[in-house]
């Protein structure tokens, strides 16, 4: 017998992509006095945009999402839509630690023009998974919009057990999962049980979460290197996996510079997007911006992976 001879007939198809695939965790571009930025904010999601993203996520964790107000939230849906048209998905992130609060942010991101909504558990109380559940399930049940658990244990302290989002997958809008859990088994047991699609948060699981039927990534690197990411899973899905695994690696420095190197997202994609001229501006306390010699390591392994071959 052969391995042919055992083979299935046929891969099955990838979960569908609700958002798109290849999706930026925008920053939230300030002015130099630390306000808004929304004509910064169009900007640079229409680069984002031209440059390969499918999606934008605003809001969330490298959007400051705990230092900007409603008002602020709604205002940069609005911004960012009127600068990207229908061209791709706007998700806006409206997670808070009030499920009240949520549910409000998510009627004002719909009513602004988002196309799906970003929810983190609630933190700092750490509910038990049945409250999880409750807290996902009511903010669905508010809107008409597609719902992408957030699973994030790290920042919020609670996590989204694998079998609650089992339980979730049953919801109509409950279509997606941003994944920040760094659990690879639990991960695999929501893909075979479920049809959520499944985006890797981390930069550093593009290809990983990919080849075993994940839907595609929600990348903070993105902001300044979209096109690079972009690649990883076009070349995955032509076929030329040695390919996307070299794109990979290629890209792993700038991701450990921009996410493993002692300092948040939001603070080193500004930095480095400032050096690019780009639209970011400050960060907003208690975030720091990020020393020179942080910013010119940043500069530096962003042209060394630029000037490479795709």
């Amino acid at each position: 017998m052969t391995l042919s001879d055992t083979a299935p007939a046929a891969v099955p198809a990838r979960v569908p992509a609700p958002f798109g695939r290849a999706l930026c965790a925008m920053i939230t571009p300030f002015t130099q006095s630390g306000a808004l930025d929304p004509d910064g904010a169009g900007r640079l999601a229409a680069r984002l945009v031209d440059e390969g993203c499918d999606g934008l996520v605003l809001s969330g964790t490298t959007g400051e999402s705990p230092t900007t107000t409603d008002e602020e939230k709604s205002a940069l849906v609005r911004a960012v839509r009127a600068a990207v048209g229908d061209r791709v998905p706007v998700v806006a992130g409206v997670g808070t630690a009030d499920t009240r609060h949520t549910v409000e942010l998510a009627l004002a991101a719909e009513k602004a023009g988002a196309d799906g909504l970003l929810v983190i558990p609630p933190y700092y109380s750490r509910p038990p998974q049945d409250a999880v559940e409750a807290h996902f399930r009511e903010i669905a049940d508010a809107t008409a919009l597609p719902l992408m658990v957030y699973d994030i244990p790290g920042r919020t302290g609670t996590r989204v057990e694998p079998d609650t989002l089992i339980r979730l997958a049953e919801h109509p809008r409950i279509v997606a999962v941003k994944d920040c859990a760094y659990d690879l088994l639990g991960t695999q047991r929501v893909l075979a049980e479920t049809e959520l699609a499944y985006y890797t948060g981390c930069d550093e699981y593009v290809l990983a979460l990919y080849a075993i039927g994940g839907t595609g990534y929600v990348s903070t690197v993105a902001n300044a290197a979209p096109r690079r990411f972009r690649a990883i899973l076009d070349a995955f899905d032509a076929g030329d996996t040695a390919l996307a695994a070299r794109l990979q690696r290629q890209a792993l420095p700038l991701v450990e510079a921009m996410m493993a190197a002692g300092l948040p997202g939001a603070v080193t994609a500004k930095a480095l997007l400032g050096r690019l001229g780009l639209p970011a501006g400050p960060v907003r306390a208690p975030l720091r911006p990020a020393g020179r010699d942080a910013a010119d390591g940043l500069l530096a392994a962003y042209e060394r992976l630029v000037s490479g071959p795709l």
